[in-house]
């Protein structure tokens, strides 16, 4: 069996190392021009079920690097004024395991056969059962299987799923990075919680790793070439409904929204890495009515594009592609195996999206405490 994977994020990789592993021959098409076009290096929190799914389709030698190289998440989900005093709560803390997806994403890069500067314009069904996809510039590609793991503006879906599309929340955000020195230790009592100012809400979340990931890799795992990452603090400031950053910076733009805040608050933006720090617009694409199972389907964000509030984009990416290789690997015919994966994941992608817009108000509100 051959399979086309459409996009190299955190899913698809995923899914090309798992099908690497039980012998299936997976080749990975990324529109960007190189894997590091685009900075994908922020915090992200994994899950019991999430973190399993990635285990199960990593090889097994490499499960000692990968608890090594994550962190453990913590946080009491208060609410804060912009002096850090609570005013309320945001419910129960959550737990699970802090990885970052800039180091995650090199790990599921190694031994893949990824093909960048690959922008899929659509793909043609073949008399014989197999599935072609073309790209803008390069030669088409012909597997078994096409699996979209292409993002929210998926172009897989647009062809499969035409009536499938976005939706804007009119929620934006600037997130950015900041280097977790000594000075902003102190802050630990606003990780995994929202500081609501004037119009505007700010989340902080650590990222502490257990082992530095670069040397961790050489230690476990020679083959592995892992980013020189240290811990950080991710931080993403909630603006008005379709704010805008003008002309400013994202720093600036989030400094000009925190006049009086408290002095460690605004050193954390002021001290952030600007190459790292973006204007970020929240969209979900919610599952509609399945399609025929054919040899060709959807993974991820293509498919189930969350709120990042709900904490679980990346865990039901990854999810779908423990799920899939599963599938595809438990002795069933192609269609199938498709039609299997789909029923499921169609029922834990909309679930997925529906509580991640249902947490979305207790974050972007912008009422001021009380």
């Amino acid at each position: 069996m051959r399979v086309s994977i459409a996009g190299a994020g955190l899913g698809g990789l995923c899914l090309a190392q798992g099908l690497r592993g039980a012998g299936i021959e997976a080749a990975v098409y990324e529109r960007d021009p190189a894997i590091t076009a685009r900075f994908q290096g922020y915090r992200l929190v994994l899950n019991p079920v999430g973190f399993e799914a990635l285990r199960s389709c990593l090889p097994q030698r490499w499960h000692p690097l990968l608890d090594a190289i994550v962190g453990d998440a913590y946080g009491e989900r208060l609410i804060l004024d912009p002096q850090l005093n609570q005013v309320g709560e945001l419910g129960p803390s959550r737990t699970g395991i802090v990885v970052d997806r800039h180091v995650l994403r090199h790990l599921l890069l190694t031994g893949l056969t990824v093909h960048t500067g690959a922008a899929l314009t659509g793909y043609d069904l073949l008399p014989d059962g197999q599935v072609e996809a073309r790209f803008a510039d390069r030669d088409p590609a012909t597997a078994d299987l096409l699996v979209g793991a292409d993002g929210v503006g998926s172009a897989v879906r647009s062809v499969l799923s035409p009536q499938t599309t976005p939706t804007a929340t009119g929620v934006r955000f600037v997130i950015g990075r900041t280097p977790l020195t000594g000075r902003f230790a102190g802050l630990s009592r606003a990780f995994g919680s929202k500081i609501a100012g004037d119009r505007v809400s700010l989340l902080l979340g650590a990222m502490r790793f257990r082992t530095p990931p670069k040397e961790a890799a050489e230690a476990l795992a020679p083959e592995v070439t892992l980013p020189d990452i240290r811990d950080y603090v991710r931080w993403a400031m909630i603006l008005p409904p379709n704010g805008s950053l003008g002309t400013a910076t994202p720093q600036e733009a989030v400094l000009s929204r925190m006049p009086g805040w408290h002095p460690d608050l605004r050193a954390l933006i002021e001290q952030a890495d600007p190459d790292n720090s973006t204007l970020l617009s929240i969209r979900v694409v919610e599952p509609g009515e399945r399609w025929a199972p054919g040899p060709v389907t959807l993974l991820g964000d293509a498919i189930h594009a969350t709120a990042p509030t709900g904490g679980n984009g990346a865990n039901t990416a990854l999810r779908d592609a423990d799920l899939l290789r599963r599938c595809l690997t438990g002795g069933r015919d192609l269609l199938g195996a498709v039609g299997d994966y789909e029923r499921q994941m169609f029922e834990y992608g909309a679930e997925a999206v529906r509580f991640s817009l249902e947490a979305l108000p207790a974050i972007a509100s912008q009422t001021e405490p009380a």
